[in-house]
C-alpha cells in the first residue's frame, strides 16, 4: 500500500464535510483528494481520480451512497467504499454489503471511527462503527450476564468461534474452507448453525455480529 491514503469525501452538508476533513488530514498517511456535495460530483472525481477509499454518506442529492455504490460495482472500479450513516438501518446496511461497501459508520461516531475505518477499508478489511445497535441486543438477552452468555457466543463450539473471526477478516467461505483444510459446503454449513444458535437471520446478519464481537471470538 502506498504510504499515502487517498481519499474522497461526498456529502451535503459543508460544515460536517470540512471537519471531517481536518480529522482525516491529523494524520499523515491519509490524504483526501476532493470534496464533493452530492452523489454525482462524487462519481465525477471517483472516476477521475481513482482514490483507494470514497466516503459516501448515505443521503446525498441527485444521487444516494447507494447509488454510487452500485455504479462503482457496476464499472469495476478499484475504489474501496466506506457508508456514512445517521441511521441505525439493516435493510440499508445489507444492501451496502451486497455491493461491496467494508467500511459502515453513524456519523455521530465519525470523528471517533473515520480514521480507523479508513485504514482497514484500505487494506481490503470490514470496519463497522462501534455504535452501531447490535441486532443480538435485540433477543432480550439480560444485561447480567457475562458476555458469552449475553449474546450467545458460548452456545459456539471452538471451530464456530474460529469460523466467525474469520467471517469478521473479510474471509470467504471457500478462503476458510482451504484454511481449515474443509469444503466451503461445510463452512456454509457452520454459518447456519451459527446463525440458529446466535437467532440471528437475514443475510448479513452474521458478518454484523462478528464484526460487533471479533474481540470476544
Amino acid at each position: 500500500m502506498p504510504s499515502s491514503i487517498s481519499i474522497v469525501i461526498a456529502d451535503d452538508h459543508p460544515v460536517f464535510r470540512t471537519g471531517l476533513r481536518q480529522v482525516i488530514e491529523r494524520e499523515t498517511d491519509l490524504s483526501v483528494i476532493t470534496e464533493s456535495p452530492n452523489g454525482s460530483d462524487a462519481l465525477r472525481d471517483i472516476r477521475e481520480h481513482r482514490p483507494q477509499v470514497a466516503v459516501l454518506d448515505m443521503h446525498m442529492p441527485e444521487m444516494s451512497g447507494l447509488d454510487v455504490v452500485r455504479e462503482i460495482e457496476n464499472e469495476h472500479l478499484p475504489t474501496s467504499i466506506m457508508i456514512l450513516t445517521m441511521f441505525d438501518d439493516e435493510f440499508l446496511f445489507d444492501s451496502a454489503m451486497e455491493h461491496g461497501v467494508l467500511g459502515y459508520i453513524l456519523k455521530d461516531s465519525a470523528s471517533r471511527d473515520i480514521v480507523r475505518g479508513i485504514r482497514a477499508v484500505a487494506e481490503g478489511r470490514y470496519y463497522i462503527s462501534p455504535t452501531l445497535t447490535d441486532v443480538a441486543m435485540r433477543n432480550g438477552a439480560s444485561p447480567s450476564l457475562p458476555v458469552d452468555a449475553h449474546f450467545h457466543i458460548d452456545r459456539l463450539t471452538p471451530a464456530e468461534r474460529r469460523i466467525l473471526h474469520m467471517i469478521a477478516e473479510n474471509s470467504t467461505s471457500a478462503e476458510i474452507g482451504e484454511q481449515l483444510a474443509i469444503s466451503s459446503r461445510t463452512v456454509d454449513r457452520h454459518r447456519e448453525n451459527m446463525c440458529r444458535k446466535l437467532e440471528l437471520s437475514g443475510p448479513y446478519a452474521l458478518l454484523r455480529f462478528a464484526l460487533h464481537h471479533r474481540a470476544h471470538l
